[in-house]
């Protein structure tokens, strides 16, 4: 089982993927350090507009002159706030062919009862499942979501769930979601800091399917 050491969960949601032959691409980069400012970004891809996952401070860190944004369509004036020269726009069911990257948009949104006005399906926000640099390995980084209609049935070889529970999949209801999705590894991410403990971690390997590689990788 390969160990993925290609990706990083740097906090949060900041999720950072390097393929192949070089090509980068960050996730909702958000929290990061003076450390963290790489500029080495080829590609910043946005799931939703909230400030934990749309940050301009935190693009700034990771963005240089030749670095495209790419954020759902109903996101476009908020992404503006990012102020990169290049920013695509996608819609559920999208799919975008871009140097050294192949992104397909996937729906994110809540369906428990108790966090439905978090992230409402009519928002349009996203989930990305991406390829890098020609490689066959696909990457699904599910945004803020629960288990719904649209995103359980993704084709992927690892997915990078949230577990934190309060506005996404709690650890057991993301086990779950990991487990109908059945990739090669899984990843958990929003949790540690705004919501969840790193305990969650443990709660959730505990109830993935012992056939899926579970790969903690938070580093703050």
């Amino acid at each position: 089982m390969p160990d993925f050491k290609n990706v990083r969960v740097i906090t949060h949601s900041a999720i950072r993927i390097e393929g192949a032959k070089g090509t980068v691409v960050y996730f909702d980069p958000f929290g990061l350090t003076d450390a963290d400012a790489t500029h080495d970004a080829g590609y910043v891809l946005i799931t939703h507009t909230h400030f934990d996952h749309l940050s301009p401070e935190d693009f700034a860190r990771v963005a240089n002159k030749q670095t495209v944004v790419v954020a759902p369509a109903s996101a476009a004036a908020d992404a503006e706030k990012l102020r990169s020269p290049s920013v695509r726009l996608m819609s559920p069911g999208d799919m975008l062919e871009l140097p050294g990257i192949h992104i397909e948009a996937v729906p994110a949104y809540n369906t428990d009862p108790s966090r439905l006005a978090n992230h409402p399906q009519a928002n349009g926000w996203l989930g990305y499942v991406v390829t890098l640099d020609g490689e066959p390995t696909r990457y699904f980084v599910s945004g803020d979501t629960d288990q719904n209609a649209d995103n359980e049935k993704v084709s992927c070889d690892v997915a990078l769930l949230p577990i934190g529970g309060t506005y996404t999949c709690d650890a057991r209801q993301a086990a779950a979601f990991a487990n109908a999705l059945h990739p090669q590894a899984v990843i958990p991410t929003h949790y540690g800091s705004i919501v969840g403990t790193r305990a969650d971690a443990d709660v959730f390997a505990a109830e993935v399917d012992p056939e899926i590689a579970v790969l903690k990788k938070l580093e703050r």
